[in-house]
């Protein structure tokens, strides 16, 4: 079988870099090219997967003519995507997008319609999917465990955006503070801040747990740090049916949980009518609560099944058998996190409790 041939475009997300080592790591995959405006941005991975020069653009239409291609992965800024994705839909390619889906849902939706009708995926991935506690609570909870879903629990993020790059290779502090001015993670017109880059995690996963139920209103607030233009810390209140949720993001946590769990706690926290589940992100156990067995109690997380062990095997799994992406993939579920995502930020502007917007 000919192996499937990847494009990365963009550069913007740090995840290039992890998601281009997906592709080299799988046996049915190949990195066909890479695109960026700024050549110096492509240079890490050029040199981490031998890339050759021939497949190296800083052309956009020069780069999309070079070669068919079967899927291009796009981490651009959240600003820039529904632009990329309508400019790729014309290329026959599927679109697999680095978290956050888009910048608002109307964007968000420029997006799903323009793949529609070229029989190609579109795929927004979100890290979290692959983490196996996050992955063992779904399973747990779709088995009736807790019993109903009533409340979901979400605090993440790390020290900040520039604080690592990709394979999380750490930045000193002082290269963080002398990147800031000119990064496009601090800056409102790029969709930048904690809350764009973080709660559509919560509210994505969030959607995933709940079976696709969505909130009936949202209060949220942010912080100001002055010189700063985004926020950096946000914390957002939904209501549901069934009761209250919260679904907090902050950049500046005291360590980065892949390396070392700060407090609070990263990740997710879930409470049902009969019992709780405590999963907190990369975890060897969940801490779960019942009514026959109240006292807290470890349960083992379950390794992650093959083919869904990644994000691009997932997808070219999907692609490879006809099927749909599913779960926190999905760009319709997806789009009711993103119209979560776009009530939090006008409810902190407007400091007032908002209903879920269309």
């Amino acid at each position: 079988m000919a192996k499937f041939q990847i494009v990365g475009i963009c550069f913007d997300h740090m995840h290039m870099g992890d998601l281009l080592r997906e592709v080299s790591n799988h046996p049915d995959a190949e990195i066909a090219a890479i695109f960026d405006p700024d050549r110096a941005r492509m240079q890490d991975a050029i040199n981490n997967f031998g890339i050759s020069e021939d497949h190296v653009f800083t052309d956009f239409d020069i780069c999309m003519a070079a070669k068919p291609y079967d899927m291009a992965i796009l981490c651009a800024a959240t600003a820039d995507h529904a632009v990329y994705t309508e400019r790729l839909a014309t290329h026959g390619v599927h679109v697999f997008v680095e978290k956050p889906f888009a910048a608002s849902a109307a964007e968000a939706r420029r997006m799903i319609a323009a793949m529609a009708g070229t029989g190609k995926q579109l795929a927004i991935n979100w890290p979290l999917r692959w983490v196996s506690s996050h992955v063992t609570a779904k399973r747990l909870i779709d088995e009736g465990l807790i019993g109903t879903l009533q409340e979901v629990h979400f605090y993440d993020g790390n020290r900040g955006p520039l604080f690592h790059v990709a394979d999380k290779i750490e930045v000193s502090p002082e290269e963080v503070e002398r990147r800031k001015p000119d990064s496009w993670w601090y800056k409102k017109a790029s969709g930048g801040g904690s809350l764009l880059d973080y709660l559509g995690y919560g509210a994505t996963l969030g959607t995933w747990y709940r079976g696709g139920v969505a909130p009936l209103e949202i209060t949220c607030t942010t912080d100001y740090t002055p010189g700063i233009e985004v926020d950096q810390h946000a914390i957002a209140v939904c209501r549901y049916e069934t009761g209250l949720s919260k679904m907090e993001t902050r950049w500046g946590t005291f360590t980065d949980p892949w390396a070392i769990q700060p407090q609070p706690t990263c990740g997710f926290v879930f409470v049902g009518s009969d019992g709780t589940i405590s999963s907190p992100d990369y975890a060897n156990f969940l801490t779960v609560q019942t009514r026959a067995q109240p006292e807290r109690h470890e349960i083992p997380v379950d390794p992650l099944l093959h083919g869904e062990r990644s994000a691009i095997e997932y997808v070219l799994g999907c692609i490879e058998r006809g099927v749909q992406v599913a779960g926190p993939l999905d760009p319709e579920l997806c789009l009711i996190a993103q119209r979560i995502v776009d009530t939090a930020k006008l409810s902190a502007e407007e400091k007032r409790t908002l209903e879920l917007v269309p």
